[in-house]
């Protein structure tokens, strides 16, 4: 049984580092779209 809760652990653990990758991935095209979007605004308020 011991191992049983091993791996369970274990997949918990790899689990929550895939969470954690996808949403440090996201944050970081969410920035980058972002920053897109406002390097645009920035050239139509200046026209």
């Amino acid at each position: 049984m011991g191992s049983e809760n091993d791996k369970m652990s274990r997949a918990e653990r790899l689990a929550a580092k895939l969470r954690e990758n996808l949403r440090r991935r996201k944050g970081q095209a969410r920035e980058i779209r972002e920053s897109d979007e406002q390097g645009l605004s920035k050239d139509d308020a200046g026209g």
